[in-house]
């Protein structure tokens, strides 16, 4: 098979399980008031693309999910309503949080190079919870000023993104997990995604 085809092939592939991330995104098992969820292992499908095809395509199609995940749920407005403001959200909250999905197999490599499934646990766990730092900063630096009962921003911001991250971050890691043990092919890199696009 030709560079090129391996690409159109790897391709085809991301744009399959980022239509399936995005629809697994809709369901959602628990909504938070002011933005985050508990849905049905919608990062699965992106942490899966970084595993099989490395962080490069892991990264663009993490960020073509941040761009989705705004453009099919709307971006929830700040509370400060500035522009700078606004911009943070959109960074931390969409951006930075989905594209970082996409450093599973770097992440999962600093246990070895052999895909194991203790590799893929922790590739998968360490994105988790890089997507969920993402919003903890957010919480409290942006979205501070909803804090109630005298509660700080910063445990407001733990309490808040914990309480959907924490459960959606046990059934992805339990998931993946899963995944592996049943079907460990899937996790072996193809072609050109070694090395990237």
């Amino acid at each position: 098979m030709s560079t090129n085809d391996s690409k159109v092939r790897i391709l085809a592939e991301c744009a399959i399980l980022i239509a399936v991330g995005t629809v697994l995104a809709q369901f959602k098992l628990f909504r938070m008031p002011n933005g985050g969820s508990v849905t049905a292992v919608s990062m699965l499908p992106f942490i899966l693309i970084s595993f099989r095809h490395g962080t490069n395509w892991g990264l663009l199609a993490g960020f073509a999910n941040s761009l989705l995940q705004m453009l099919l749920g709307g971006v929830y407005a700040p509370p400060a309503g500035t522009a700078t403001a606004l911009v943070g959200a959109v960074l931390l909250d969409y951006i930075l949080a989905f594209t970082l999905l996409g450093l599973a197999d770097g992440f999962s490599h600093m246990l070895g190079e052999k895909k194991t499934w203790k590799n893929v646990t922790f590739g998968t766990f360490a994105v988790c919870f890089l997507r969920f730092l993402c919003s903890f900063v957010s919480g409290f630096l942006i979205w501070g000023s909803l804090t109630e009962d005298g509660f700080g921003a910063v445990t407001f911001s733990l309490i808040y993104n914990g309480s959907y991250m924490l459960p959606e971050t046990i059934i992805t890691v339990a998931v993946m997990a899963a995944l592996y043990q049943k079907a460990p092919m899937l996790f072996r890199q193809q072609g050109v995604g070694k090395k990237g696009i």
